[in-house]
This record gives structure tokens, sequence and C-alpha cells, in this order.
């Protein structure tokens, strides 16, 4: 026995049901797969073929300033051709990447590396001759994952010291010779200078107090000047736990609630540290990219991700201005084409910063492992 197909609303009426044309489409209807689609899910559980123990070991680098070279030049992506700013915005880009400073960390180099321990003992010597100087900030950190710990280069330094036009050239010169004097130590005594030289070469960046230690991050950056390291401190934080200098040494009631206030003047007295200028706005940029990139995998089921999806979206799904064919498929098929990249987090919080540059951070401070998928490609996870 057959029942016949009962006749639907639309036919009963006369009316002509709608076809799937292009112009009648939802916009909410879910296209069909192209071929930038990739068969990875956010539910889908990545297979594990190894881990990924160096990132640029095919690289051959020679030493260390190599390391440095490399990763400093390949921090920003070039400005694109339709950035989808202003001629202002632009320029306040460019202006802030070039006042960023000569500055590495430990961990960026150890990603790179196949040896911690060797880039450790190369960092050390070339340290002895002068060529690279070691940069502590303390309380950034813990371990590996530290943003405090860095190398810079002597040269640079000198350099920037050198075209200083707030500096006269006896105080200029005398900064370089104590620099030269003292090649591994990252304070000075305040009795080196007078009064006003200390005052000049705080206020420029060069020299911070080395008693003077910020707990909070909304002190340490809360300009983006100079001004912003004053937490750089030679001792660091690795007293005896129990002892006066574990808490802050005699200046331990200071950091207190209820503590004496910190006077805004720069003693002439005690230790000082060698700094940069805007170290403090680097270290800014650098912790706020790191935990964008793990707030993209913590959202994840598996807390993991093939890294063509995290590449995607860290730079929020901008217009593919190298492929114009493609571009104009997409259009045709009225799918998603992307936003210009001045609209995305990467342009506007991170002045373009480069998705493996941030990666690499992640993994050499130990917060993100990459591992082969076999699939999918190299994938990116968690540690917990």
């Amino acid at each position: 026995m057959t029942t016949s197909r009962r006749r639907s609303a639309v036919s009963a009426l006369g009316l002509k049901r709608a076809t799937s044309s292009p112009s009648n489409a939802s916009p909410s209807k879910r296209s069909l797969p192209t071929e930038d689609s990739t068969a990875y899910g956010d539910d889908q559980e990545l297979d594990d073929l190894g881990i990924v123990v160096a990132l640029a070991s095919d690289l051959n680098f020679r030493d260390v300033p190599q390391y440095m070279e490399y990763i400093r030049n390949r921090m920003f992506s070039d400005m694109p051709e339709k950035a989808g700013m202003n001629s202002t915005r632009i320029a306040e880009v460019l202006n802030y990447r070039k006042q960023l400073p000569p500055f590495v960390t430990i961990a960026h180099v150890d990603a790179l590396s196949t040896s911690s321990t060797m880039i450790e003992r190369e960092i050390a010597e070339l340290a002895k001759k002068g060529i690279l100087r070691r940069v502590m900030i303390p309380h950034r950190g813990v371990g590996a994952a530290a943003v405090g710990d860095g190398i810079a280069s002597v040269k640079e330094w000198q350099a920037l010291i050198r075209a200083h036009e707030e500096l006269n050239a006896e105080l200029k010169q005398k900064y370089i010779d104590l620099m030269d004097t003292n090649p591994t130590s990252t304070t000075v005594a305040g009795s080196a200078f007078t009064p006003i030289e200390i005052a000049v070469l705080t206020g420029t960046g060069f020299l911070t107090s080395a008693s003077i230690l910020s707990t909070t991050a909304s002190t340490f950056f809360a300009s983006p000047g100079a001004a912003s390291l004053s937490a750089i401190s030679a001792s660091g934080s690795r007293h005896a736990a129990g002892s006066l200098d574990a808490v802050g040494g005699q200046h331990a009631t200071q950091h207190m609630h209820g503590g004496t206030s910190l006077s805004t003047r720069a003693p002439a007295t005690g230790a000082f540290c060698f700094s940069l200028p805007h170290t403090g706005m680097h270290i800014k940029l650098l912790v706020d990219a790191r935990n964008h990139l793990l707030s993209i995998l913590k959202k994840t089921k598996f807390k993991a991700a093939p890294l063509d999806a995290l590449r995607e979206r860290w730079d929020g799904g901008v217009v593919n201005t190298g492929n114009t064919e493609r571009e104009e498929r997409k259009k045709a098929r009225r799918e998603f084409v992307g936003v210009l990249p001045g609209r995305t987090k990467k342009w506007k919080q991170f002045y373009g910063m480069r998705f493996e540059w941030v990666l690499e951070e992640c993994v050499g401070a130990g917060l993100v492992e990459l591992f082969e998928t076999g699939s999918v490609g190299r994938a990116a996870r968690l540690v917990t």
C-alpha cells in the first residue's frame, strides 16, 4: 500500500519553490569547502608523532649574535599595501617599532638553538669580551618563562649612548668607559656619577636604581618611555628564603602595604643598573603577545591546534592581497574574503608582530610545545 505525497503549502498556493541561486541564498548558509578550508576542527584531537625540539635547526647559525640578528629582523611583518590604516597610524606603528631597544630574550634564542647549555656558555664568553651584555629584569616571570632575562649588543647599546642628544660628550664617554670596565656586571656604584649625571641618565633610561623594585605590572608598564625601567634590579630574586634580601633588603618596607612611600627623586648613592631606554615598552608588548597566543590555544577543546589554524587566528582573517584571482572567486561565491589588517588585533595592539615570532617566544619560554601530526603538519599545544 502506498500513500500519495502530501502537497506542500507552497505548491498548493501555486507558488514556485525558491531555487538555490546565489542571489537568493541565505547569508547565514555555510558555504561549500574551498581551497582555503582544512579538515581540522577544534573538537578533534590531533595525532602526536613526536615533539619538535628546535625550531631553526636547519639554519646553521654560527654564534649567538647571528641568532639575535635573525630574531630582531623577523619580529614584525612588512606594512601591507592595503593596510586599512591612515597615514598617522602608519607613522605611529613605524615609530613604535623604531623605538624598541636592541633586546632579545634568552628564551627566544633557546627556542631556535639545539643546546641551551652551549648558548649560556657562549653568552658568558661574549660578555667577558665586551660583545654582549646581559639584561636582567626581576619579577617578570620565573625560569625560562622570564621575559626580563635577555641580552643586548654592546656595540648597539653604546651607539644609542653616542647618538642621544640629551647627554653631553663627557657623560657619554664616562658611561661607555664604565661599561667597558665592568663587562659582566649589571650594576655600577652611584659614586661613579655626580647627582646631576645620575638624574640625566635615569631620566633618559640608561640607568635605573637597583634598590627600587616595582612589584606591580601597572607601575612597570605605566609609561612607554625610558622611565618605565624603574623595576630593573641587579640582585634579582635569588636570595635565601627567609632572609631580608629575599623580601627587598633594607627597602622591604617600601614594598609592603602601609610601608613608606618611594621617593620620586633618583638617589645619589647606592647601586644603579645599566639599562636600555624603552625596555619596559618592549616587555609589555611581549607579555601581551604571549598572553594573546595562549588565549587562542585555551579556547580549543584539547588546548592544541595546527600551526596554519593558529596563524590564521593570529592574523585575524585578513584579506589575502597576494592572490587577487582567489579573492575574486571568493567574492563571486559571496564568501568571506577577510578584513583589512588595520582592523585586526595583530596590527592594532601588536603593531604587526609576526605569528612565527611570538610562537618562538612561547616555545622558548616553555609555555607551548610543537609536535608533528602527520595529517595537518606541525601543531602547537599548551604545556600544563
